[in-house]
């Protein structure tokens, strides 16, 4: 791997010092949803985290991110113990943001190391492919907009996620994949949109024969059903005993927030809320009086989480949207019991967040990176997959902007996914196997949504 230029580790390198410019930099409340949370597990007994309430940014990640947090505690007392007082509410001294902006870039390692060893079981062929899209991965602009500026942990869960892709591609430790895959969903339950292509992947190249669905490999099935129950009942096991699932299904499963987030989520509920709002003004002036509901008139504009309702349209359910989810999934699911091979997981993964996304219940802007960085390692294996690829980047990345309204961070934000799409769409263009490159014969919609991207519409949150 000595000859790949710019290398991993080079690019980790020179990316974690650009991070660490940026830590006087702009943070969302999701900064003080962290420190709450160190100041949570840290201060009081285990039994008492899913309760605590003294701030309205409760505790609502699984028992495995807890543990996270309370071991980042173990350090932050070291920092400045005034970050791990519950009454403390937003408290942001320097010390408290240089230590949380430095666990992120630590933390991350995890990604650097999955990414390494993706591009170290490439055949030498793909190799420089499988490089450039572990660096758009590494340097992607969603991972530093969410996790360096507006402040989450994305990088190490998704350091997690790829890192149980790179083992499910080899029989031999598909095991360890499926597992790990496990102890990512003990980590955050967005990734659940993910588990019906685990599920079927496993069942069908791990668990059935693959000479005859109807021969179970019953040594294999055991060793997959007891790590996984192992690996739950580590996880929610004590709070089974406590009598507190029904607290942490309240917590981690929270119907009550609406349909879309108080940042709408490019989806398909986004354009149905539109159409709502449309509708609400053009059928009056049409001369047609229907039926509105005016409670529902503000609902969907007001900015914050909560329950939607509809002036026009009629109203979605939690049921209706994991029905359409799973309608859209089954196809490529299908396709991928009938041919359980490494490429048609990660595609069906891929699809499967798709559908997640368009179709989910309260789905955030930060989901798309559930489907970029999956797509990433699919990209460059078909041009036909760069061609869905290219407008995908540039909108889901364009959608990521209104989380950073601040004037200060415009340049930023802007120039960086400029810079990002040109640089990785380009070499893409030149690398995706299949016909010659075009060198980025730009379409229509790519254009046009470069020019939202470069004035950025005076978007807010």
């Amino acid at each position: 791997m000595t000859d790949l230029y710019p290398s991993i580790g080079q690019c980790a390198i020179v990316a974690a010092a650009f991070k660490i410019l940026l830590f006087p930099a702009y943070h969302s409340t999701d900064f003080e949803v962290h420190r709450n949370w160190l100041a949570i597990t840290h201060s009081l007994p285990i039994k008492e985290w899913y309760y605590e309430k003294t701030s309205e940014w409760t505790l609502d990640y699984p028992p495995f991110f807890a543990c996270f947090e309370w071991l980042l505690s173990q350090a932050a007392r070291y920092v400045d113990p005034a970050m791990l007082e519950v009454k403390n509410l937003n408290y942001d001294s320097w010390q408290t943001v240089y230590f949380q902006r430095a666990t992120v870039i630590l933390t991350e390692l995890v990604l650097v190391y999955a990414l390494q060893l993706y591009v170290k079981q490439s055949t030498l062929s793909s190799r420089k492919s499988a490089n450039a899209a572990a660096l758009s991965i590494l340097l992607s602009p969603g991972l530093l907009i969410v996790d360096h500026l507006h402040f989450q942990y994305n990088g190490f869960m998704y350091g997690l996620l790829i890192l149980s892709i790179v083992l499910s591609q080899k029989q031999s430790t598909l095991l360890q994949g499926g597992l790990l895959f496990a102890v990512l969903l003990c980590f955050k339950h967005i990734y659940l949109y993910l588990a019906p292509a685990y599920f079927v992947y496993l069942l069908r190249a791990y668990c059935l024969s693959p000479r005859s669905i109807f021969r179970i490999r019953w040594f294999n099935s055991i060793k997959l059903g007891t790590g996984i129950v192992a690996i739950f009942a580590t996880a929610f096991g004590p709070f089974a005993v406590w009598g507190q699932l029904d607290q942490l299904r309240s917590r981690l499963f929270p119907f009550s927030r609406g349909l879309c987030h108080a940042y709408w989520a490019p989806n398909v509920w986004a354009m149905y809320s539109y159409t709502d709002r449309v509708l609400l003004f053009v059928l009056p002036r049409l001369g047609l009086t229907p039926k509105i509901d005016q409670s529902a008139i503000h609902s969907l504009t007001r900015g914050f989480v909560g329950d939607t309702s509809f002036a026009i349209l009629p109203e979605i359910t939690p049921k209706t949207t994991f029905i359409l989810t799973i309608i859209f999934q089954l196809l490529p699911l299908l396709k991928l019991f009938i041919h359980p091979t490494p490429h048609t997981f990660l595609s069906t993964l891929t699809l499967c967040a798709f559908s997640s996304f368009l179709f989910g219940w309260h789905v955030h802007e930060k989901a798309i990176l559930l489907i970029l960085l999956p797509f990433s390692l699919l990209a460059l294996h078909d041009r036909r997959y760069l061609a869905s690829f290219r407008p995908l980047a540039v909108a889901g990345h364009v959608s990521l902007f209104p989380l950073l309204f601040t004037p200060e961070v415009w340049p930023l934000k802007v120039g960086y996914v400029l810079f990002w799409l040109l640089c990785f769409l380009l070499a893409f263009d030149r690398l995706a196997e299949g016909g010659h490159a075009v060198y980025w014969d730009f379409d229509p919609v790519d254009f046009l949504l470069l020019v939202a991207a470069s004035w950025d519409l005076g978007w807010e949150v």
